[in-house]
């Protein structure tokens, strides 16, 4: 997606980034600085459409410098049912935020996140369902931060 101007008051260390399902939408937030992603609430759709007045409420709050979006594609790199939301929904935020938005390839983030809080910290399947996609959406912005930092380093 191609780079615009941050909006005004902007913080440029802080991102948000999404893991986007029709249902609900995981949202992290990271800083560039610390290089960490945290979890940071799920956005449940209203009557199947993006809940843009929460997605709102998240970008005023933390004033991100650009948004993250995990896109979905299977383990061959073609496109599975999902990716063409996706990439609308990366769109939206671009056209609505005036934001930067970054794609990072997600094949298993949703996948990961489930095994890490259902086998390595035994979290039940209600509340595993719960926060799953906000997990996720820190292992792509995660993924996203590692890249970055990785190459400020090698520029310097």
């Amino acid at each position: 997606m191609a780079e615009q101007s941050l909006s005004l008051g902007a913080s440029t260390d802080t991102f948000l980034g999404f893991d986007y399902g029709i249902r609900k939408i995981g949202v992290a937030v990271g800083q560039l600085e610390t290089g960490t992603a945290s979890p940071l609430e799920t956005v449940r759709a209203v009557r199947q459409k993006t809940n843009w007045a929460v997605i709102s409420r998240l970008i005023e709050t933390w004033r991100p410098g650009g948004l993250v979006v995990g896109v979905s594609y299977q383990t061959d790199g073609s496109e599975n049912p999902v990716t063409p939301h996706i990439l609308r929904f990366c769109r939206q935020l671009e056209g609505r935020y005036g934001l930067p938005v970054y794609q990072v390839d997600e094949r298993l983030s949703t996948y990961e996140s489930k095994q890490l809080l259902f086998d390595e910290l035994n979290v039940s399947a209600g509340k595993l369902w719960a926060v799953q996609d906000q997990l996720a959406a820190q292992l792509i912005l995660q993924s996203w931060l590692n890249q970055k930092n990785a190459s400020v380093k090698i520029d310097e």
